[in-house]
């Protein structure tokens, strides 16, 4: 709502928030986004049959196609039966089918169907008006800072995040 002026009309610019944020508030802002964020673009993904995280495994199928199951859980940080489920569901689906590899038949790899391959364009829609409605009245130059801002916490965080080395047992 915009601040009245003395004749009792509204002002048109919004102020910027002026509360003084500190790092305590980081996790929380950050955490509550990001969840806000998966939750519009799972709203928008619903349309079209999707369902949360398989998005992630479309766009990296289009990416590279024919990856190995721990492949794409390694690449989207989930566990490989997490991933597992997720490509039963999506091939039942009709968006993914798995098949041997050429090579080596112990491998199976997981490829993109047509209607998967169809569907990228409305995941890249999806996420688009996501981004708008989360950007809403940013500048450019705000957009470009939050962006990098946000791909270095990552880098941190993905630093710390590596796995452990499992203890040599004797």
């Amino acid at each position: 709502m915009g601040k009245k002026h003395k004749d009792g009309k509204k002002s048109k610019s919004k102020k910027k928030d002026q509360t003084e944020y500190t790092l305590v508030d980081l996790s929380p802002a950050l955490t509550q986004a990001a969840r806000s964020m998966r939750t519009v673009l799972s709203r928008n993904l619903f349309e079209s049959g999707l369902y949360a995280g398989q998005d992630g495994v479309i766009l990296s199928l289009a990416e590279s196609d024919g990856m190995t199951a721990g492949g794409l859980a390694q690449k989207l940080g989930v566990k490989a039966p997490t991933m597992t489920r997720t490509i039963g569901r999506m091939e039942a689906q009709g968006f993914l089918e798995r098949k041997p590899d050429a090579e080596d038949a112990r491998l199976t790899k997981v490829y993109l169907t047509a209607l998967g391959r169809d569907s990228v364009r409305a995941i890249e829609m999806a996420a688009s008006a996501c981004d708008r409605l989360a950007t809403l009245e940013f500048s450019e130059k705000e957009i470009r800072n939050l962006v990098r801002l946000l791909k270095a916490i990552d880098a941190n965080l993905q630093a710390e995040a590596l796995p452990l080395e499992e203890p040599d047992e004797d």
